[in-house]
C-alpha cells in the first residue's frame, strides 16, 4: 500500500523510501543558503524583462570575520614556514671544543726516620694505619651521582666511572706497575693529552710536566717487584663544576703497597711497606664524558719511603726493607693525614705511618 506522499503507483523499485528520501539527510541550513554565489529572481522578478535566469551575489562572509584578520593569519603561517625552511638550511655548528691543558704534576719523596721495617705482608699491613683500608679496586668507593647546574645525573655517573677505572688502572694493575705497560691509562687520556703523556713514559723529567709517576705508579722492575697483588687503598671522590661546559672531579687516595727485591733470591726476602698519596683532579667536556676519557689536570704525589735525593720522574724509588735514607727531609710529612698541609720538595715521613714494632 502506497503511503501519503508517494505515487500512486508506489515507491520506485530500489527505493524503499521513495526518491524523497534520499535526500533527506542533506540539510540546507541558513549558512548553506547565504554563501550560494548564484541567485535565482522570484516569480515576480521573473516576470520582468531580465536577459539572465539567475543573479550574482557578492561572497558571504561569515559575521565577525574580516580579511585583514585572515591575511594576518596567512602571513604568520608563511613567516613560521620561511623559518624552519631557513632553520633546516643552516648546518648545526656545535660549540668548539676547548683544547686540554697539560698536565701539572708534583712528586714528593718520603724519607725515613731509621731502618725500614720488614716482614710478612699481612703481618706488616696489620701493624700499620693501612689495617683499615680496603683491599683493590673496594678501595676506590664512588660517591651519590647528584647533577649539577649544567650537567645531569647520567653525566655525573659517566665522569666518576670514568674516574674510578683511571684510579684502577694507574694504581693497581700489577701490569702497569711493573712498567710492563702503559697502555690501560693511555686509553683514558683526552687525544689533547696523549703527546705529553708519550713523552713522560719514554723520556721522563721531573719538570713538572713530563713525569711518569705524575700520571701512575710505576716500579722499576730491575728492583723491585710485588710482594703481593693485594694492593690496599682508601681515599675520598668530590664531584665540582668548574665553568658550564666542564665537569670536575677531585680525587684524594692513599694506596699501600707491599714489595720485595726484584733479585732471585727475592721471594725470600723480607717484604716492606711502600705508600703513595695522591691527589689528582680531572676535567670532562661533553665529548670526554661521551667517549669514556678524561683530562688529567694536576698530580700532586707523595711517595715513601725514598731518599731525598731519589729521582721519582720515571719510577717510584722505594727504601726496602732494612734501609735507610742517608738524608731526612725538613719536615714531617703523614701521607695518611687528610689535612695535608703544603709539603717540601722532600719530607720526613711520620713514624707512625710505618708498621709498628
Amino acid at each position: 500500500m502506497a503511503r501519503s506522499g508517494d505515487p500512486p503507483e508506489g515507491a520506485p523499485e530500489g527505493l524503499p523510501g521513495g526518491g524523497e528520501d534520499e535526500y533527506r539527510s542533506v540539510v540546507f541550513d541558513e549558512s548553506f543558503v547565504r554563501a550560494a554565489r548564484l541567485q535565482e529572481y522570484s516569480a515576480r522578478e521573473r516576470l520582468a524583462e531580465h536577459t539572465e535566469a539567475v543573479r550574482r551575489r557578492p561572497a558571504w562572509r561569515p559575521r565577525g570575520g574580516s580579511r585583514p584578520g585572515a591575511l594576518a593569519l596567512v602571513l604568520v603561517v608563511a613567516l613560521a614556514f620561511a623559518a624552519a625552511i631557513y632553520a633546516g638550511a643552516r648546518p648545526f655548528q656545535p660549540l668548539p671544543d676547548r683544547p686540554a691543558e697539560p698536565l701539572r704534576s708534583t712528586i714528593v719523596p718520603l724519607a725515613p726516620r731509621g731502618a725500614v721495617p720488614g716482614g710478612d705482608p699481612d703481618d706488616l699491613y696489620a701493624r700499620s694505619p693501612a689495617a683499615a683500608f680496603h683491599t683493590g679496586a673496594a678501595g676506590v668507593a664512588l660517591p651519590s651521582a647528584r647533577r649539577t647546574t649544567h650537567f645531569t645525573e647520567s653525566q655525573v655517573v659517566a665522569a666518576l666511572h670514568t674516574v674510578q677505572d683511571y684510579l684502577v688502572r694507574s694504581a693497581l694493575t700489577p701490569d702497569v706497575l711493573t712498567g710492563g705497560s702503559v697502555r690501560p691509562v693511555r686509553l683514558l687520556l683526552d687525544p689533547d693529552q696523549l703527546a705529553q703523556f708519550d713523552r713522560s713514559v719514554t723520556s721522563p723529567a721531573d719538570d713538572g710536566r713530563h713525569a711518569a709517576t705524575g700520571w701512575l705508579v710505576r716500579f722499576d722492575p730491575d728492583e723491585v717487584a710485588l710482594a703481593t697483588t693485594a694492593v690496599r687503598a682508601r681515599g675520598t671522590i668530590r664531584v665540582t663544576e668548574g665553568l658550564s661546559d666542564a665537569l670536575e672531579v677531585t680525587t684524594d687516595h692513599t694506596f699501600v703497597y707491599a714489595l720485595r727485591p726484584a733479585a732471585a733470591d727475592g721471594d725470600t726476602a723480607a717484604a716492606s711497606l711502600f705508600t703513595v698519596r695522591r691527589e689528582l683532579r680531572f676535567r670532562f667536556d661533553r665529548e670526554d664524558l661521551r667517549m669514556h676519557r678524561t683530562e688529567l689536570v694536576s698530580s700532586h704525589v707523595l711517595a715513601g719511603p725514598q731518599s731525598c735525593s731519589a729521582d721519582a720522574a720515571g719510577a717510584m724509588r722505594p727504601l726496602l726493607a732494612g734501609r735507610s735514607a742517608t738524608t731526612e727531609g725538613p719536615a714531617v710529612t703523614d701521607p695518611y693525614a687528610r689535612d695535608r698541609a703544603a709539603t717540601p720538595l722532600c719530607g720526613t715521613l711520620a713514624p707512625h705511618a710505618q708498621p709498628t714494632g
